[in-house]
């Protein structure tokens, strides 16, 4: 690691000198800086040094008159053209904030590292072990080690874990008076992080009674010591620090005349450095202390190393937990969203229908038009049975391609295929213990088919370059709204596979058979977006309520909520909805009623006349065939023999 000297050239500083310790070294006009200048076009934050191993670097934050380096007859601007970061060089000059008197003028000199006194003893990682002969042959000194192993052993989470290690180095080196614990940062967990990415965390000291105890306040710490250790990944000894031919500023500062510092590692990483000093006389230490300090590193690194591998989990496991509440919370918002709303007598025989399958095992069959609320329907089927607790997940067949279908439900292994770079669980492994709802079912390629009949009679699935199967319990809602036994009678779906889907079918009326149902929903999502959109809005008029009854909406429930959810955004707060604000295919029935000759009345009565018309008119047009009439108006045949006995046409 390099350091540097920066001198104040001009202003009211001029003539100080800063040799700091930090990796990083503000400058600006806070207070807060490490090195502080009044000059008053010196900005707050101005820019800072960061020392690396090989380079020393300036870079300007953005300061508001920029920063210069001036190398000789070289001036180079930062901030231009966008370049905020320059390399220096022993003797550059750095102008902050202009080059008059209101600037600040700094000369910086690039130095070699601080070597920390005269190195005694530098040993190697791998040769600890060899060098405990004599700590074996000390029955004293290994009661007194498995006492602080003890000690260390009982401590419940990190920071207990690392005065346990501080108090024990004081206890097994009697005569030092500073224990200081450094470690790698989290930033560097995943690889090696240099000897800047490491940083002190705790220390010590012997009080006036022999025992250790927190100092009373801030005690500098030699970063040369701890920087050495971790580069040469060797424990250190360092018996004499302020000898004739070493000066650290960090080591003098400190007052510290001997240091012994000792690696924390897990095999080939540094996880941090145990360091212990004598700050009151020199050559207090021997390789003695080295021996049993390192013996401590070694339990203390296991120790460290599980306390902080704890902290992550424990941290880990909180997230978790806060974020499954969240997710629990939505899911009872949604809940809530996904009741299924209508008084008719149809939706009244789907329910009934509902609750006599939700807790069988069987596979349930939701058939419907586009937008009658399938979805709906079987996410009811999950949460009102006893799978309630676990997942609801739902897969539109038609959406994915079939490889990236095959791979969506039942998952796949690294390598499986190209871009496999990793394992991913299939929603048949997801939804383990709960349900699958499998939308658009008809739309599943004739290859997958056999896979999917396979997980519903064994419940068996086998990803994608997989070897061996895996079971799972899962409960399987599909839907479509195709006929699947025209999908069997053209080839496009096996046979076998509509039989185990058709065991418990469910048909979703859609709206036009359920039409006083639309009076209900329509409120049902006035309610709702006007909460969501934070909006009064005093209701529906019954113009609008009876036009909205007596429209197709061959959208189904979805183009209904459609419909509101735009009329709530258009309508004045606080007024009705109006038939003016309505859609123009809406509206459209206002002209159908008076082309039908309807007589005013009540809407049941409207809608008679109106439905009359059209009937008897398609039966005209088809010279009385009621199978290509019910074509024409959409419906069945059996639907159109019931219409006419509704309406008494004869």
């Amino acid at each position: 690691m390099a350091a540097v000297r920066i001198e104040v050239v001009t202003g009211v500083e001029a003539g100080r000198v800063f040799e700091p310790e930090a990796d990083v070294i503000r400058i600006g006009r806070a207070p807060d800086n490490d090195v502080v200048l009044s000059a008053p076009h010196v900005s707050a934050e101005h820019a800072r040094i960061v020392t690396g191993t090989n380079e020393v670097l300036l870079e300007d934050l953005s300061s508001t008159n920029g920063t210069v380096v001036v190398r000789g007859e070289t001036r180079i601007e930062l901030g231009a053209q966008r370049v905020l970061i320059a390399r220096l060089e022993s003797g550059d000059l750095v102008e902050l904030g202009g080059a008059d008197e209101h600037g600040g003028k700094l000369r910086v000199a690039v130095l070699a590292e601080r070597e920390p006194g005269q190195v005694l003893a530098l040993r190697p990682i791998a040769e600890f072990s060899g060098h405990t002969a004599s700590v074996k042959r000390n029955e004293e000194l290994l009661k007194a080690l498995l006492d602080v192993q003890t000690a260390i052993g009982k401590a419940a989470d990190l920071d207990e874990v690392l005065v346990a290690v501080a108090d024990a180095a004081l206890a097994l080196v009697g005569r030092a008076t500073h224990a200081t614990l450094v470690l790698r940062t989290e930033l560097g967990e995943e690889q090696d992080a240099g000897p800047s990415g490491y940083v002190p965390v705790l220390t010590r000291i012997r009080g006036p009674d022999g025992r250790a105890s927190a100092p009373p306040g801030p005690v500098p710490v030699a970063r040369s010591v701890f920087r050495k250790v971790i580069r040469e990944r060797a424990a250190l000894l360092a018996a004499d620090a302020p000898s004739e031919s070493f000066s650290s500023e960090s080591l003098l500062g400190a007052s510290i005349r001997s240091t012994i510092a000792v690696p924390l590692w897990r095999g080939e990483s540094i996880l941090g450095v145990l360091q212990v000093d004598n700050r009151d006389a020199p050559k207090m230490f021997d390789t003695a202390d080295v021996d049993v300090l390192a013996i401590l590193g070694a339990n203390a690194s296991l120790a460290v190393d599980n306390a902080r591998l704890i902290r992550r989990l424990v941290n880990a496991e909180e997230r978790l937990r806060k974020e499954n509440a969240f997710l629990r919370s939505k899911e009872r918002e949604r809940r809530n969203e996904l009741e299924i709303v209508g008084q008719s007598r149809a939706m009244r025989e789907l329910l009934a229908q509902l609750e006599k399958v939700v807790d069988t095992r069987v596979t349930v069959l939701i058939e419907g038009e586009t937008g009658t609320g399938k979805e709906l329907v079987a996410s009811a089927v999950h949460y009102r049975s006893r799978r309630r607790d676990k997942l609801f997940v739902a897969q539109n067949c038609a959406a994915l391609p079939e490889n990236l279908l095959e791979s969506e439900l039942f998952g796949h292994r690294r390598g499986a295929f190209t871009g496999a770079s990793e394992d991913k669980r299939g929603l048949f492994d997801i939804a383990n213990g709960g349900t699958l709802f499998l939308d658009e079912v008809t739309e599943m390629p004739l290859a997958l088919q056999p896979k999917l009949l396979r997980a519903l009679q064994e419940g068996e699935i086998r990803p994608l370059g997989s070897t061996s199967p895996k079971y799972v319990d899962v409960r399987i809602v599909a839907a479509s709204n195709k006929e699947l036994e025209k999908a069997v009678s053209a080839g496009r779906f096996r046979e076998d596979l509509y039989y185990r889907l058709k065991v418990f079918p469910l048909r979703v009326p859609p709206l036009r058979e359920r039409r006083e149902d639309v009076t209900v929903l329509a409120n049902h999502f006035l309610r709702r977006y006007t909460r969501e959109l934070k909006k009064t809005v005093a209701g529906f008029s019954q113009q609008a309520l009876e036009l909205m009854s007596a429209y197709d909406w061959p959208g189904n429930v979805r183009e209904l909520e459609n419909e509101v959810q735009r009329l709530v955004i258009q309508v004045d707060p606080g007024d009705f909805i109006t038939p003016v604000l309505l859609s123009p295919r809406v509206r459209r029935v206002d002209s159908m009623v008076a082309q039908a000759g309807a007589q005013s009345g009540t809407l049941k009565e409207m809608v008679e006349q109106v439905e009359k018309y059209f009937i008897l008119e398609a039966l005209r047009e088809h010279g009385n065939n009621k199978t290509s009439a019910a074509k024409t108006l959409g419906i069945t045949r059996e639907g159109l023999h019931k219409k006419l006995r509704q309406l008494k046409i004869g």
